[in-house]
């Protein structure tokens, strides 16, 4: 199934993730295809906002009002009238995060570590919730399996 998803990239990429716009973008729409394949709902458009644990805290306490900073923020919409149907949203990815976080992980990479939270913010877009033990586990067992296939797909990262 082709994705038809608009991605688009906003913020700086940190070369310590090791990954270019294009491969984020390539990764992204892997990861909405996917996601639109488990619910059969289009992705139309998904804006990516890389920021900092700064950034990442003040806007999960405006969308979530939680305070701290975190790995993905999902924020989902409903199309405008006269856009094209499907899933519209954004996710802010915490490149900070992954750059800290990684090490911790044997055998990952810094980009491996900021693909998974893109993977998870395309999964939360599409419905699936982590409130539980069991829809943790269910997520991640889905995001672990895209992250092996979008290599194979898209090179996306090693």
């Amino acid at each position: 199934m082709k994705s038809t998803t608009k991605i688009t990239i906003d913020g700086t990429l940190p070369k310590a993730l090791a990954l270019t716009k294009a491969e984020l973008k390539d990764a992204a729409l892997f990861f909405a295809t996917r996601s639109s394949s488990r619910i059969k709902e289009n992705f139309s458009s998904v804006s990516i906002i890389v920021q900092n644990d700064l950034e990442s805290d003040e806007v999960h306490m405006a969308i979530m009002n939680q305070a701290g900073a975190t790995d993905v923020i999902t924020q989902r919409y409903d199309p405008m009238p006269g856009e094209e149907e499907g899933i519209v949203g954004e996710l802010y990815v915490n490149a900070e995060r992954a750059i800290t976080a990684y090490p911790k992980r044997k055998g990952w990479s810094a980009k491996k570590e900021f693909l998974l939270y893109v993977a998870h913010g395309m999964d939360h877009l599409s419905g699936a919730d982590d409130f539980t033990e069991e829809e943790y586990r269910r997520m991640r067992t889905r995001e672990l399996r895209w992250l092996r296939r979008v290599q194979g797909a898209c090179g996306a990262f090693r």
